[in-house]
């Protein structure tokens, strides 16, 4: 699957006919986009993938000299253009994301600790997910409504409407925990 979110990511940057990514701009463009859905792989894992990709044609690196350091920029391929259409075009195996969940697995035991401590979690999380939602919700507004991300702008509402509903149901497991403990 990263090989896939890479050349997905590769492929915006070939609408926009740019001279392509760096290893560390497509880490970034991974922080800023993947976070909110997908995990953005470490930046020891993009190059080791790019690896992978360049050496099945999947990708193509041009080498830019400044002074004594040299910049390798990828694009996507042709080919992995393909190969990206190929892969969104067969069935997804399991749709349903695996909920890796840090504060549900402290809930889950949250007997073995005080009602208070429980509020104090669920409180602080509350605030985290107000700040990723802002972070999120500026990302919506930057894609506009530009024809060519207007995929990227519905999986923005796809996550704003998860943050949302996220907030709903740990509001109401607050309210239950203040009420019963």
């Amino acid at each position: 699957m990263t090989s896939y979110a890479l050349l997905g990511l590769l492929a915006f940057d070939d609408m926009s006919q740019t001279t392509g990514l760096t290893g560390y701009e497509l880490k970034q463009r991974a922080d800023r986009t993947l976070k909110f859905y997908w995990t953005s792989p470490a930046m020891s894992q993009i190059y080791t993938e790019l690896d992978k990709l360049l050496e099945r044609d999947l990708v193509h690196a041009v080498e830019h000299v400044e002074g004594r350091r040299t910049t390798r920029r990828f694009r996507i391929s042709d080919e992995g253009r393909s190969q990206v259409e190929r892969w969104l075009s067969a069935p997804v195996d399991d749709p349903f994301p695996v909920l890796k969940h840090p504060v549900a697995l402290r809930l889950l035991m949250g007997h073995l600790t005080s009602a208070e401590h429980v509020q104090e979690m669920l409180e602080d999380y509350l605030i985290r997910l107000a700040d990723r939602r802002r972070e999120l919700e500026t990302v919506r507004e930057l894609l506009g409504d530009v024809e060519e991300v207007r995929y990227a702008a519905r999986v923005a509402e796809w996550g704003l409407s998860y943050y949302d509903s996220e907030r709903e149901i740990v509001e109401r497991i607050r309210r239950d925990v203040e009420e019963r403990g």
